[in-house]
């Protein structure tokens, strides 16, 4: 056994996941562009053959000030995936995964572990008073003595244009309460609206412009006949006459958030239950100046006191908008996940909703196109899975969505999948026209059916609910959010579309439509595409060349 000391580094791109029990086999990847409003990563991956503490990390470039280096934490995962996976994995073992990243201490030191590949995470964002050109990025490793043990530097172009603004509609959903849980504050408490506040910024600067919006504690992955804690967002008042006064303080308080943080649109929460639509959420009141349960699972939701009820908060809802002027940025739901055995009682609450929301759009996620066909949701949300149908009768607009289901051919972004199926996402949205993408975690910390709270540095699998990397995109930090490599990745799909969006104004969508597919055995659908990630980082300099040469003529 040698007893030198060897230290090994080499720069990868973001599409590499590094396991600390695993050889790399990816070539070193030292150059990249970007756009100047654009957000690059990229990954220095290290290994010392002995225990090596207080190594020093040190960056060197004239980005420094928009450089933000972090080390890639590893988490468990007890279930990473359903036992009928498909090949397009990295592996389906119990194990440590790479996927959050934690920031580094004022004075950055990091540990080798003997015989591990761990990596660094660099983020570049260059922002538009940059120049363009071409900037070194220095990474270098010194000993606890003081001496060198490795360096890198990668060579980034910024390139002197700008994406232009995201058009595609984004929701991850927000759980507020998750929030309130973990961090073991009191729900609507000035710490709760801080964290609110800070989840929120995170949200929006990686594409995520519409946010779930509790108006009343969302039915959402809730055990039939159990409750999740009270996130409601509007206040109700119920008068001896039996009728109802509406508080929309919270509300306007959570609107002024959105506003300051650049989320622009507002996604109400459900107002019937999951899976079927049967019940009504918990609503809370003040009856007498106590507060009462006046709705929840116990509620016949056809029934005549909750249409009274519904009849009543609408129109107040309405009215805020209004008041707002919100009516551009405000979107509904009926109840989420419908399912064919439940068209009855879906129809019924639909019909209603949509008699009392004429002007505004309700969006649902579904998969059985006779609720589109019968006219019960006019905007379906399809799985990635099973939009084929919807995109045969042309539906308009259309939005997508996946979740631990479409776990098979599709794009998803679980911990054991190559961040290439992640980011191709980007490429599909743009090729068929989607209007909006909505994924159901943002940040839910609970376990399957929020049964109890769980610590997702612990548990990432909602308690062998969902494969890892399905129920939450961000982890709490001390300091507030901790974002994941796949949420970084999810960003860089997002600005690959508008990469060809801008593209498209340049040379046409027939012929980006066309570039896209160049050189491919079929055409790109959701469910076929190229899965090298060495096709999708030439795909995407070929997009920035293309819009670099246009910029050159004009």
């Amino acid at each position: 056994m040698s007893h030198t000391l060897t230290f090994e580094t080499r720069l990868l791109s973001s599409l590499f996941k590094v396991f600390a029990d695993e050889e790399l086999s990816q070539a070193s990847y030292d150059a990249g562009a970007a756009f100047s409003n654009e957000t690059y990563s990229f990954q220095v991956a290290y290994r010392s053959n002995r225990l090596l503490k207080n190594i020093r990390v040190h960056l060197q470039s004239e980005l420094s000030d928009r450089i933000t280096v972090r080390t890639v934490g590893l988490v468990p995962s007890e279930m990473p995936t359903y036992h009928d996976h498909d090949e397009f994995i990295l592996r389906a073992t119990p194990g440590l995964y790479p996927d959050p990243l934690l920031p580094l201490a004022s004075d950055p030191v990091i540990t080798g572990c003997p015989g591990q590949w761990r990596s660094l995470w660099v983020t570049v964002q260059p922002e538009e008073e940059i120049q363009g050109g071409t900037y070194e990025i220095r990474i270098r490793f010194e000993a606890e003595s003081g001496g060198t043990l490795g360096e890198e530097v990668f060579t980034l172009e910024v390139i002197p244009a700008a994406l232009p603004a995201q058009k595609l509609i984004h929701t991850e959903w927000f759980h507020a309460d998750c929030l309130a849980n973990y961090y073991e504050v009191e729900i609507f408490s000035e710490r709760h609206w801080t964290l609110i506040d800070q989840f929120m910024q995170t949200a929006a600067q990686h594409g995520i412009n519409m946010i779930l919006t509790p108006v009343f504690t969302p039915p959402l992955d809730t055990e039939v006949g159990g409750e999740r804690p009270t996130v409601q967002l509007v206040d109700v008042e119920v008068s001896e006459d039996g009728q109802y006064a509406f508080g929309f303080d919270k509300l306007d308080r959570w609107a002024d958030l959105c506003d300051s943080n650049g989320i622009q649109y507002l996604e109400f929460s459900h107002l019937f239950t999951q899976w079927g639509a049967r019940h009504a959420p918990k609503i809370m009141a003040d009856v007498n100046g106590k507060p009462e349960k006046l709705f929840g699972w116990e509620t016949d939701a056809t029934g005549e006191a909750y249409h009274a009820f519904i009849r009543q908060f609408i129109p107040a809802l309405t009215g805020w908008i209004e008041s707002r002027g919100l009516e551009q940025r405000c979107y509904f739901h009926v109840s989420d996940e419908p399912s064919e055995s439940h068209l009855e009682a879906y129809g019924h609450a639909s019909r209603l909703m949509n008699e009392l929301l004429p002007n505004y759009p309700i969006i649902d996620a579904l998969s059985d196109i006779s609720f589109y066909e019968q006219g019960y949701v006019k905007r379906p949300i399809p799985g990635s899975n099973h939009i084929e149908p919807f995109l045969d009768q042309q539906v308009t607009p259309l939005w997508t969505y996946y979740c631990c289901a479409q776990y098979k051919e599709v794009s998803n972004r679980f911990f054991n999948m190559p961040s290439a199926r992640n980011r191709i996402i980007g490429i599909q949205l743009y090729k068929f026209n989607i209007e909006g993408f909505l994924h159901w975690g943002y940040n839910f910390w609970n376990s399957q059916y929020s049964k109890r709270a769980i610590d997702p540095f612990k548990v990432t699998d909602a308690d062998c609910g969902f494969p890892s990397g399905d129920a939450f995109v961000v982890y709490p930090g001390e300091e507030g959010p901790i974002e994941s490599i796949r949420l970084k990745v999810f960003q860089e799909a997002l600005q690959d579309l508008r990469a060809l969006q801008l593209l498209e104004t340049q040379i046409g969508r027939e012929a980006v439509l066309q570039a896209l597919e160049e050189g491919l055995e079929e055409p790109i659908t959701f469910k076929s595409y190229p899965r090298d990630p060495e096709w999708l980082l030439s795909k995407r300099q070929w997009i920035n060349d293309k819009i670099r040469e246009s910029l050159a003529v004009k």
